[in-house]
């Protein structure tokens, strides 16, 4: 009987330990993905050292043991964990693309087009169009006030830790602008899911354009036998199409095999199941936003003028000189997560949001497309609107409930509320607990005088 026990405790030790070995083996390609591409990105593309990244950015989980190797001369990132290894290259004026499924080659020979930067010189063209900023603030703003909002934010202890930057604007002036060691306005700022509210203007932009209409099943072919035959990049974009999505960044996911091992995110996306009715079942899915950057791709229907739609219609027209849209293998844009841009960049993107998609009298979103942003999404609960989350839950108890925002992963935020005339920028590496984020936008609005 003993000796019938012990054999037993064996197997399942030996069946315990090739489990977890077969789990490891499914997740060190998401393990050297994400230290790769991460660390390409912040080294060549948001202006970090190595070091900066690996004590912060990669300094959790396995990702800690990777192994990185940095080429400034190829200006490519290896990283390597137990036997699998990831590389992520460089292409100017695009970032930083994972290597999967494509060769080096034909990633870097597709028809990448570099716009041409505004040819002014931004110190000298007035703030918002350009960095010359006022030399007053608005009256009513109580600066003792403001700065000790700011000495808290970045105060690094319990409910304050992580933050890299703030910056605030009101009533379309930059009020506020700060940075932790080690960053500068010189820095790019990683987005993460705030490139979803990106992603959203570009999609505004073609509706202005009358080529694209939102409300229309947008007929894959793989979709048209079931369910899915009736979603619309209005559903894709409230998070109600009704597939199937595991957005959990801490273990092998949806998300986490679609952004560090996938090299067709848009493809991996549409291939999820249908769990449940468009406009039935609020999910939250960062896959269902790629499908809408290829979508952006499909329309415009050719490769050299998609790579320059992003910087020719947006970035440039509001001035956002430093951003940079990453893409995918497949060349299509990670209309997800990956956009890198300063912070005074991000508050002219949230002041266009503000301003209703004007920007300096010029309608560059269609009338009618912040209000489709607020549009609370079914099922959310008022948390989601249309790539753009709500406070119309109360999430945020100290601010008002018209303030939407821009949220990206770790801690990453453009807060717009109309009522104030305000916008807020705070960028970092916080994991969950580890910021108060109502406590840091009601100790900022406190600083407005009404």
């Amino acid at each position: 009987m003993k000796r019938i026990i012990l054999k037993s405790i064996v197997g399942a030790l030996l069946l315990a330990i090739v489990g977890g070995l077969y789990y490891i083996h499914l997740l060190t390609p998401v393990i050297t993905g994400y230290a790769a591409k991460n660390l390409a990105s912040g080294v060549f593309v948001a202006h970090r050292t190595q070091e900066s990244m690996e004590q912060t950015d990669l300094n959790f989980s396995f990702i800690r043991f990777t192994s990185n190797t940095v080429d400034t001369v190829n200006k490519e990132v290896t990283s390597r964990f137990l036997w699998a290894e990831s590389k992520a290259i460089y292409i100017d004026g695009f970032g930083c693309t994972l290597v999967r499924g494509f060769t080096e080659e034909e990633i870097r020979n597709r028809p990448y087009t570099r716009v041409e930067l505004p040819a002014t010189d931004p110190d000298t063209v007035d703030w918002p169009a350009g960095d010359r900023l006022a030399d007053t603030v608005p009256g009513n703003v109580d600066r003792q006030q403001l700065n000790s909002a700011l000495d808290r934010a970045f105060a690094d202890t319990t409910g304050t830790q992580g933050t890299f930057a703030v910056a605030v604007a009101y009533r379309n002036q930059l009020i506020a602008e700060r940075y932790r060691d080690g960053f500068s306005e010189q820095n790019r700022f990683l987005s993460w899911s705030m490139a979803k509210s990106i992603t959203h203007a570009l999609a505004g932009i073609l509706v202005r354009k009358g080529q694209l209409d939102i409300h229309q099943p947008i007929n894959l072919p793989e979709w048209q036998h079931d369910d899915r035959s009736q979603i619309t990049l209005n559903h894709l974009m409230h998070m109600n199409a009704g597939q199937e999505w595991n957005e959990n960044y801490g273990n092998l996911s949806d998300v986490t095999l679609m952004l560090h091992k996938s090299a067709d995110m848009a493809r991996f996306s549409m291939q999820k199941k249908s769990v449940a009715p468009p406009d039935s079942l609020w999910l939250y899915n960062s896959g269902a936003t790629n499908i809408v950057s290829l979508q952006i791709r499909r329309i415009i229907d050719n490769d050299a003028d998609y790579y320059a739609f992003p910087r020719r219609e947006l970035f440039n027209p509001l001035g956002m000189r430093s951003a940079i849209f990453e893409t995918d293998a497949s060349g299509t844009f990670v209309g997800s997560s990956y956009v890198y841009a300063s912070m005074r960049d991000y508050v002219r993107f949230g002041l266009l949001y503000l301003n209703k998609g004007n920007w300096l009298g010029n309608q560059l979103l269609p009338e009618g497309w912040t209000d489709q942003a607020m549009q609370p999404a079914g099922g959310s609960g008022g948390r989601y609107g249309s790539l753009f989350w709500l406070n119309r839950s109360g999430d945020y108890p100290d601010a008002p409930a018209d303030l939407f925002m821009c949220r990206g992963h770790d801690g990453q935020y453009i807060y717009i509320i109309p009522s104030m005339q305000l916008v807020i920028v705070r960028t970092g590496f916080s994991k969950k607990g580890q910021f108060d984020y109502n406590a840091f936008v009601s100790s900022i609005l406190k600083s407005i005088q009404h």
